[in-house]
């Protein structure tokens, strides 16, 4: 009987980002166009340097608020009838806010894309902000936050960045805003963030699918070139960490079966030189399911059905945090293995065979990633926001591809600091403080959510 041979991986085969061509308009506005021919349909994204970090000093929540609330109500439509009409086109306009910009996106067939960008143009430029639209988007903010504190898996991932922070850092309070905080907004307060933040200059608008480059900056100039204006683009957050020395604090859920752990510390921005070495070794830490992590809490232990390390990036340092859900009477053994892991990580270098996996797992699923108008859309999104060069995608796998097991290391030992990790918790602390507080990791704080 002859034995089959099992067939060999042959080389990867040359990759290219979609061609795009980057124009600014005399108004300030940005124009990036991607032509892509192959289906019918066309996605606008406009990316607004309006996020988080650009809100006033207590209005905390207002770019997430004005976001939701552009596509409430123009001078020529309310929101009922805008949405209906852009039904009968085929396609709904939608706002969103992050930490550092602000975003509004449609996609729609080629033959509708002009009408819907009509109106696509006043939900950006002419939002009305309804008083009674503020309203209910504020109370549904703040019943997203009370059931969030009946969540403990999203209240371990706000309270985490609490407690990290600076007290000053806007990255303390959630996102969206705080419950106090979103309470106290008023309609005008959002109408004038949107005033002083959503500007041409402080705008890039990218549209991606079957069109040219011509007929999208007639389009665009066709429709925008009356919107003037231009900000100060100041916006910064401080992410100081609140402090350099071991920590732990319990989220208190009495008689919880489970605990959410958060362990962690303030990581690095985006636009950091070491980016593609701290991409790998959080891959091979905690990033991937066959990270090291995974396999000890998971496989080895059976504590848990899942841990993952991560890295939030962000244009100022986000939190580098590991995650994950266990027994109550197997919290303490969970984290003694997390801090094995991370000592190990920065004790030895990785083998040839998990820097292999890693790359290549990174490398591999890098082009399926862009296979949709909006993926391409979201990806020119990324180069826009943290101001990467043109040409990063077509770089990225042989930069990926080019870390070695000594800059696995080095990163692992520059950016993983144990002396300096917090731990939160969110479970029953009658059940777990004591346990703690014999690891003797750090002084044991319990708080109410």
């Amino acid at each position: 009987m002859t034995t089959a041979i099992r067939p060999q991986p042959g080389p990867a085969r040359e990759y290219h980002f979609p061609s795009f061509e980057r124009r600014l308009l005399p108004n300030g506005l940005t124009l990036l166009v991607a032509p892509a021919h192959s289906l019918p349909v066309v996605t606008v994204l406009a990316i607004v340097d309006a996020g988080a970090v650009a809100e006033p000093s207590g209005q905390e929540g207002v770019a997430h608020l004005a976001a939701l609330a552009l596509n409430e109500g123009t001078p020529k439509y309310d929101g009922e009838a805008l949405t209906e009409y852009l039904e009968r086109l085929g396609t709904s306009v939608g706002g969103s806010a992050g930490w550092d910009s602000a975003s509004l996106a449609m996609t729609v067939l080629r033959d509708n894309l002009e009408n819907a960008f009509v109106h696509f143009a006043e939900v950006l430029v002419t939002p009305t902000f309804p008083t009674a639209a503020i309203e209910r988007l504020k109370g549904e903010r703040i019943a997203e936050l009370m059931q969030i504190e009946s969540e403990p898996r999203e209240l371990a991932d706000e309270k985490f960045d609490e407690y990290i922070y600076d007290v000053t850092s806007r990255f303390r309070l959630p996102l969206g805003g705080s419950k106090q905080s979103v309470s106290n907004l008023a309609r005008d307060e959002v109408a004038a963030f949107h005033a002083s933040r959503y500007q041409p200059s402080a705008t890039t608008l990218i549209v991606v699918g079957d069109v040219n480059v011509a007929e999208v900056e007639r389009m665009v100039s066709g429709e925008l070139d009356g919107w003037n204006g231009s900000v100060v683009l100041s916006s910064k957050a401080n992410d100081k960490p609140v402090r350099t020395s071991r920590a732990v604090r319990i989220v208190r859920k009495e008689d919880a079966p489970q605990s959410e752990v958060r362990i962690g510390h303030v990581g690095v921005p985006r636009t950091h030189p070491d980016y593609f070495s701290i991409t790998v070794m959080n891959a091979v830490l905690g990033g991937l399911f066959s990270s090291r992590i995974n396999l000890n809490l998971r496989e080895a232990h059976g504590y848990t059905y899942g841990a993952s390390s991560s890295f939030d990036w962000r244009r100022e340092a986000g939190p580098f945090v590991i995650g994950t859900a266990v027994a109550s009477d197997a919290t303490v053994p969970a984290i003694q293995e997390t801090l094995k892991e991370i000592d190990r990580m920065r004790a030895e270098p990785i083998s040839d065979s998990e820097l292999s996996l890693a790359t290549s797992y990174l490398e591999g699923v890098f082009p399926i990633r862009y296979e949709t108008t909006a993926a391409i859309a979201a990806a020119l999104a990324t180069l826009v926001i943290y101001d990467l060069p043109s040409d990063w995608y077509d770089s990225y796998r042989a930069h990926m591809g080019a870390v070695t097991v000594k800059d696995v290391l080095a990163a692992a030992r520059a950016y993983v600091h144990p002396d300096s990790l917090q731990i939160v918790i969110v479970g029953d602390a009658s059940a777990i403080r004591e346990p703690l507080e014999a690891l003797a990791f750090g002084p044991v704080d319990v708080v109410n959510p």
